[in-house]
């Protein structure tokens, strides 16, 4: 039984993820993705404007006059959310840590999935994949996965992209829709990345604070990974640390931005501060635009 402030919890992310999908998202999630193929519906009497590559001939010589075979999208999909459990997403200077963040984008996805009758599953990995959640259909199911996002509690802090990304490709074989939800602290993964992208239509989700982006100059400053518990000590009233430190975190904002270029995959930025909902509206918008163009 879970305890009754958990349950709260559990409700008003539900209730805000339900909002965004009603109010905001609207029907961009089911045009931007499509799905898999066209599946049979009908056959039915030619009609004045009518495609004539639909007719089936077979039909059309028994009865005598034109009939047409009528198809539809078929329209069930798969979406995984991958997310980063680590210890760096525990970290949060603003109003939220970055996992609570993951947890609103993921519950928001979620919900956008079975309001269009898709499956959902989770994995959630540190350095190994902790938790995987075969994909499936349903509120309640849904409701299961964010418990599990809210208040898993990973027996590691370490971080592997590599590790998670092969396991996604040797677990599910069959092409999903991938929304993966980390900082992206982590090196070695890009074959990873680029072979997931080749078989999934994988779409990177950054998670980033603000204090990892710019020191303020407050003098001595101890800085401990949330990882590996190394610990170091900068003197931020000095220009050139100030510098070299928005300089490391512009190289990493780069690479991962070059890495989903060349994989051909999409990027989402989204950070502690707040707006990550209309940063996941823009991506939406901006991809139904690119596929109209296409």
């Amino acid at each position: 039984m879970l305890p009754r402030e958990v349950i709260r919890q559990i409700r008003r992310l539900q209730l805000k993820a339900r909002r965004a999908v009603q109010d905001l998202l609207g029907g961009e999630y089911h045009s931007v993705f499509k799905g898999t193929g066209i599946a049979f519906e009908e056959v039915r009497e030619y009609q004045a404007g009518d495609d004539i590559r639909s007719i089936d001939w077979n039909v059309t010589a028994r009865m005598g006059h034109p009939f047409i075979k009528r198809f539809i999208e078929e329209r069930e999909l798969t979406v995984v959310l991958m997310v980063d459990a680590s210890g760096s997403q525990q970290f949060g200077t603003r109003s939220q840590q970055k996992r609570e963040v993951a947890a609103e984008l993921a519950a928001i996805l979620a919900f956008s999935a079975i309001s269009n009758n898709d499956r959902v599953g989770l994995i959630q990995f540190t350095d190994r994949v902790e938790k995987f959640v075969p994909p499936r259909k349903g509120n309640r199911h849904v409701l299961r996965l964010i418990r599990d996002i809210l208040f898993f509690r990973p027996t590691h802090r370490g971080t592997n992209l590599r590790e998670a990304l092969d396991f996604l490709n040797r677990v599910l074989r069959r092409r999903v829709i991938v929304f993966f939800l980390s900082d992206f602290l982590d090196e070695h993964f890009e074959r990873s990345f680029k072979r997931a992208g080749r078989r999934h239509d994988l779409v990177a989700v950054r998670i980033t604070d603000p204090r990892e982006e710019e020191l303020p100059a407050v003098g001595l400053l101890e800085l401990e990974d949330a990882e590996t518990g190394t610990r170091l000590l900068l003197d931020t009233s000095s220009r050139e640390v100030r510098e070299a430190f928005a300089a490391n975190a512009r190289a990493r904002r780069d690479t991962i931005q070059q890495l989903t270029r060349s994989a051909g995959t999409d990027l989402i930025e989204v950070s502690t501060d707040g707006g990550h909902l209309d940063a996941l509206i823009r991506f939406f918008r901006l991809r139904e635009r690119r596929q109209r163009r296409q």
